[in-house]
């Protein structure tokens, strides 16, 4: 039982500092904050299909990511806000697949990123005026840019890491 916890744990921190190391890396290329974003880091938000470390993993790399965000203390609280609510509804979805692949769980930070990340943009960027319309575009650039990495980068990422068993309980023995 503690040796789970300790991989629990483990699992949680190294997702936590792989995610926001690859935030920082997109931000390099001023990719990873406001209205059009391709963080890298978030084809891992496929990771809790596999492991329940994820979660918090993902939230905590997401709250550091954050500290560099433009927006401030609003998108550490609410950036990281919508990557706990997409990892926890990923994780509720892991079983509904197709051709194996679990598309709703990857379509999970779409949605909760567009809405949360295009309502920040709205009302905190002072160049965009705060309208519906304004909501729908920004929202709309945020879930792009999130569904191409989720894609690209996460179906990729989820057969690697479901094929080498890494978060199996039981790895694949050599």
């Amino acid at each position: 039982m503690k040796d789970k916890r300790i991989l629990y744990l483990v699992q949680g921190a190294m997702i936590a500092a792989i995610y926001a190391a690859a935030t920082y890396l997109s931000s390099i290329f001023g990719l990873a904050y406001g209205p059009v974003q391709f963080r890298i880091s978030e084809a891992l938000t496929v990771l809790p299909v596999l492991t329940p470390a994820a979660i918090p993993g993902l939230t905590i790399g997401c709250i550091i990511a954050n500290i560099g965000s433009p927006m401030g203390v609003v998108d550490i609280i609410f950036g990281s806000i919508a990557t706990l609510l997409a990892a926890v509804t990923a994780r509720m979805l892991r079983k509904v697949t197709v051709r194996g692949i679990p598309i709703l769980s990857i379509l999970m930070p779409v949605v909760f990123n567009g809405i949360i990340i295009g309502i920040e943009i709205v009302y905190l960027m002072p160049s965009v005026q705060a309208s519906f319309t304004a909501f729908l575009i920004n929202a709309c650039q945020v879930a792009l840019g999130e569904l191409a990495v989720c894609l690209i980068g996460g179906i990729p990422l989820f057969l690697a890491f479901r094929k080498s068993r890494i978060f199996a309980d039981k790895p694949k023995n050599n």
